[in-house]
């Protein structure tokens, strides 16, 4: 009876002791996390301006003092940081000039390519320092001809010329931007055989279209406003494929370059809608499709060549630059070698303020309030590490030379990779992942307030959207996550609010833009931090890592049955790829069964009972899942893309369809309709499927 009693007293004593001494439950946490407390606007806003007083682009001055700022804030949240600098090839602009001869006989246009500050413009004192508007890597020469206006410049736009009997060859192609990648519309002309390009940024697309009133009065691009950026269709530093940028490293040459048919071989220009509206009235020929056209006040829209001739010269300097990535880290308390990874670019064009700014303010709001939570004597049960990447604007430069300089490390320990590149550009919730991830990004959405509507969360105004109601996928290479999903495996996403934008890349991306048109509240701002730094927190505190791969096969599935309607009537077979997705799935299912056996075997007991070492181990399973996906020799044609899912599409880098080296294959298949090509295809079929079978093999976790 006595030892009954004192039995009792003791185990009486441990409860209350664990209940009123222990440390707060990390869920609370991450409700404050959230809360208006926390979050600050009013921060948000100081730090955007502070950031983009100057234009920075890569490999200046501003952009470096840009770093010391993020660096600075960092150590004042007490997060232990560092600069990580590569000493990468970057191009600039020495001399550009275009003119337009007119016929019949009417004097020559000599363009000013320059983008005009406004009345009451309070960047007019820095604007010397935007850089002239050109093409990062564009190709130096001096061409002359007729120009020819492809559309947007893609694969079908020149199949729809062929068939209107339009000779591109030996003449200039007229572009405008929007659906691909500006790198692919060089590309695309060189392989019509144009021998020079010019994009525009179309009044219809950017200026609003009949809209009388630009910027600064409404958001749209000025008349004289020119979207610039780079023609490079890689990722990392040219020089140094595969490997780091640093300081006494191997670097190919410039033949090399070219010959690795990454960079332009035909020169480019890109300019103004009003300099566009000029070459088109000198053009005639046939009047192009309606959907060619522009919008209600532009000039009817011909498809040449000619009869106006252009002459465009440009000349770039290539410099071997020190680019400076800021790394912040807070280590973890129980497991410091797993790694939730958030991560912004800091480089701009221009003054940046959406691209990428919004983010890199928005990163610092995430880091102020962990440190606020730290204070408050949270610590996360993982290392959450924040980079602010440098050169992305040229490349994915400073993200992929980081990552090819730390491969191994990164590869055997991060958990996740979490990116925003624009935070806010206007409202609209949009998100894209691995899909292991989507419950948890829906989840993240559930709980924070839509900053446009507080009656209702941000997942209510997401699902509700026509244009925004899924999940996307990161098969292009449109922002820093490419060298975590697409050349290592790492589960990743990609966040931000507003999607495109009227003046991206030029000299109107500033403050003001900000403050009258994109978030004049902050409040979108604080919904992106919210979001981004709640699934951060799932991901570093969550005792089992909270992956779902049934999402993953599910989606598989629905990617199989598009390739069937491309394989009707051939003599392929899908049936490995499918059997291999049904298997990924049964291996999903099955370390979901073991996930919920682990958690229900939590609670009271978990004070005596030591499963730690099987929680690790089923960690280690779902986040090294994704790595299977991969293949050391990469896609065909390029290597340095090692995942099997999710790549760039070949003929647009922003895009990406499922499977890409099958999709590569299909697509030079039907180009040339021999036995060895649709051999090919079913090769790659093959590859795909015996690398989804080594993902289920990982998930299972038991040797065959």
């Amino acid at each position: 009876m006595f030892k009954a009693t004192i039995s009792s007293i003791i185990a009486l004593a441990t409860s209350i002791s664990f209940i009123f001494f222990s440390t707060p439950e990390k869920s609370f946490y991450h409700t404050l996390f959230i809360s208006d407390s926390l979050s600050d606007n009013a921060s948000i806003s100081v730090h955007l301006y502070m950031l983009t007083r100057r234009p920075h682009v890569a490999g200046t001055e501003a952009n470096a003092e840009a770093a010391d700022y993020v660096l600075s804030t960092f150590t004042s949240y007490n997060i232990r940081s560092h600069i990580a600098s590569y000493y990468t090839a970057l191009t600039y602009p020495v001399s550009r000039s275009l003119t337009l001869i007119r016929v019949p006989q009417e004097p020559p246009i000599e363009f000013t390519l320059r983008q005009e500050i406004y009345d009451g413009d309070p960047y007019a004192d820095v604007a010397n320092e935007v850089l002239p508007t050109f093409h990062a890597y564009a190709k130096s020469g001096t061409v002359s001809g007729p120009m020819v206006y492809v559309n947007y410049g893609r694969v079908e736009d020149y199949i729809i010329l062929k068939e209107m009997g339009v000779n591109v060859s030996g003449t200039l192609a007229l572009a405008r931007y929007g659906k691909i990648f500006r790198g692919n519309i060089v590309e695309n002309a060189y392989a019509a055989g144009a021998i020079g390009v010019l994009i525009f940024t179309d009044k219809k697309d950017y200026g609003g279209g009949g809209d009388s009133e630009w910027f600064p009065n409404k958001k749209w691009m000025p008349p004289s406003g020119v979207q610039v950026g780079s023609v490079y269709k890689d990722a990392g530093d040219p020089t140094t494929p595969g490997w780091p940028s640093t300081e006494e490293c191997e670097r190919v040459s410039d033949d090399e370059i070219e010959k690795g048919g990454h960079v332009p071989l035909i020169p480019s220009l890109p300019i103004s809608w009003a300099d566009g509206y000029e070459i088109i009235r000198s053009l005639g020929g046939q009047v192009a499709n309606d959907d060619w056209q522009g919008g209600k006040d532009a000039p009817v829209y011909r498809v040449g060549p000619g009869p106006g001739i252009v002459n465009l010269s440009y000349t770039g300097k290539q410099v071997i630059s020190t680019i400076q990535n800021v790394i912040g880290i807070i280590e973890g308390a129980e497991e410091p070698d797993r790694y939730v990874i958030l991560g912004n670019h800091r480089d701009a064009w221009t003054f940046g303020a959406v691209d990428p700014n919004s983010g890199t303010a928005t990163l610092l709001e995430v880091a102020q309030r962990l440190w606020k939570l730290q204070k408050k004597g949270w610590k996360p049960r993982r290392t959450i590490v924040f980079c602010n990447w440098d050169a992305e604007e040229y490349g994915l430069i400073g993200s992929t030379e980081w990552v090819e300089e730390n491969r191994q490390m990164l590869a055997s320990r991060v958990v996740a990779y979490l990116n925003v590149d624009v935070a806010v550009a206007g409202p609209g919730f949009d998100a894209s992942a691995t899909p292991q991830l989507d419950e948890l990004l829906k989840q993240a959405t559930q709980q924070v307030l839509d900053p446009d509507n507080s009656t209702q969360t941000v997942y209510d105004s997401w699902v509700s959207s026509a244009d925004n109601p899924e999940v996307g996928r990161l098969g292009g290479g449109g922002s820093d996550y490419a060298a975590f999903v697409q050349h290592i495996g790492i589960p990743a996403a990609d966040i931000s609010f507003g999607g495109g934008y009227p003046v991206y890349h030029s000299m109107y991306d500033d403050f003001v833009w900000m403050k009258k048109f994109g978030d004049p509240l902050f409040h979108r701002h604080v919904a992106v931090a919210s979001i981004w730094g709640t699934v951060a927190l799932q991901l570093a505190d969550q005792e089992i890592l909270p992956f779902n791969y049934v999402s993953y096969a599910d989606e598989l599935q629905k990617s199989v049955e598009d390739l069937k309607g491309e394989l009707l009537n051939k003599w392929i077979t899908l049936a490995p790829l499918l059997k291999s997705i049904n298997e990924l799935k049964e291996a999903a299912i099955k370390i979901g069964d073991e996930r919920k056996a682990l958690e229900s075997s939590k609670g009271w007991a978990s004070i005596w009972k030591n499963d730690s070492q099987k929680v690790r181990e089923l960690n280690d399973r779902l986040m090294m899942a994704e790595r299977a996906f991969t293949d050391r020799e990469g896609l065909s044609g390029r290597s340095w893309y090692k995942h099997l899912i999710y790549a760039p599409a070949k003929h647009n880098d922003y895009g990406s369809k499922p499977f890409p080296g099958i999709d590569d294959a299909i697509e030079m298949a039907k180009s040339i309709d021999t036995a060895d090509s649709w051999h090919s295809v079913q090769h790659e079929i093959w590859r795909v499927s015996r690398a989804i079978t080594q993902a289920s093999l990982f998930l299972k976790g038991e040797l065959t």
